[in-house]
């Protein structure tokens, strides 16, 4: 066990971390992802509060879907990257990272504060559920032998589904690169519902795995390929925002970058061997520093080194790089990601 945004979260069981990762791409594990925050907004002005507080734009989707968006500050910087769970006409789950619920919620209460209706309810529900990622190519063949309806949702698609005599929710969500889904459930068949997930054939994993899941498939980590100083543009999410809807906090500032020119960018690093790359390395061509690793590990799927970075613009898939280590420079060719898993 280990700290983790306020939570004491698993680094890995007793499988390890390398057993957990090779499962979760053969066949199925389960991540205790409690502590994901669930800031629940309600009322009829719901849609328009989501629609003025994050980048992306909700009518690109519908009720019982997912979408990914980002909370900004005024310098476009990424306060924090989330996924709305929209439940019905005028409800959300909104879904931040562990360290950052309270900053969501500060947001969405600002919403509250001008809604002229007097609907609008915003509530920190993340106490009252776990929330547990079931993923693998196997997660929904093993997951319907606890629930079916659980195992049917499409791929950022949301519904209901009953365990225990309780409602619970799940999306069809992750973030390993492989397929799954996010059930959320009341705390009170947690445990139960955990012990399902196990006695169907489905293994813990830990943040160990987890981490090094999502570095193989390319998806960012707040903090690292996302935070104050970066924006969606600097790491290659402009799909995350909605362009032709309204005004949304740091707006102003992502055309003013979109107009000048994105410097730097995310680009993705492979090296030979079993040697690590490692966040902050700087990153050199012909001695010269161009950007500096994000995050990096050892790529149990691949068998060598995997790293994102942020580098100069003028560096292209297929250069030649390398890494300022102890020791010596290390090789490092840029590669299109993800490393491992589909295409976005």
């Amino acid at each position: 066990m280990v700290p983790f945004g306020g939570w004491e979260m698993p680094l890995s069981y007793p499988t390890g971390t390398l057993e957990e990762h090779r499962l979760c791409r053969s066949e199925a594990v389960v991540f205790d992802v409690s502590h994901l925050g669930t800031v629940r907004v309600e009322g009829e002005s719901a849609h328009r509060a989501i629609q003025g507080t994050f980048t992306n734009d909700l009518d690109r989707v519908s009720p019982g879907r997912a979408q990914y968006t980002h909370l900004l500050d005024d310098s476009g910087g990424v306060l924090d990257d989330i996924i709305v769970w929209w439940i019905d006409d005028e409800t959300f789950d909104v879904m931040p990272n562990a360290s950052n619920t309270q900053r969501v919620s500060d947001a969405l209460a600002g919403a509250v504060a001008g809604d002229t209706s007097g609907q609008l309810k915003v509530r920190d529900t993340t106490a009252e559920r776990a929330v547990l990622a079931v993923q693998g190519p196997d997660a929904r063949q093993r997951l319907a032998a606890v629930s079916a309806d659980a195992a049917a949702v499409g791929r950022f698609r949301v519904a209901g589904f009953e365990f225990g005599g309780h409602a619970c929710t799940v999306a069809g969500t992750g973030y390993t690169g492989e397929d799954g889904v996010e059930c959320a459930v009341p705390v009170a068949v947690a445990a139960e519902f955990w012990d399902a997930l196990l006695d169907a054939g489905i293994q813990p994993a830990g943040l160990g795995a987890r981490d090094t899941l999502r570095l193989e498939a390319g998806l960012p980590l707040h903090g690292h390929e996302l935070g104050v100083g970066i924006t969606p543009l600097n790491a290659g999410l402009g799909w995350v925002v909605g362009w032709d809807k309204g005004e949304f906090p740091g707006r102003s500032a992502l055309e003013t970058q979109r107009a000048a020119g994105v410097d730097p960018v995310l680009r993705g690093l492979t090296t030979e061997g079993r040697r690590p790359p490692r966040e902050g390395q700087a990153v050199l061509r012909s001695g010269e520093q161009v950007g500096s690793v994000t995050s990096g590990n050892f790529s149990p799927t691949l068998g060598h080194g995997v790293a994102m970075a942020m580098l100069s613009p003028d560096v292209e898939p297929g250069d030649v790089l390398s890494l300022d280590a102890r020791g010596g420079e290390v090789p490092a060719v840029v590669v299109e990601m993800p490393f491992v898993g589909r295409k976005p």
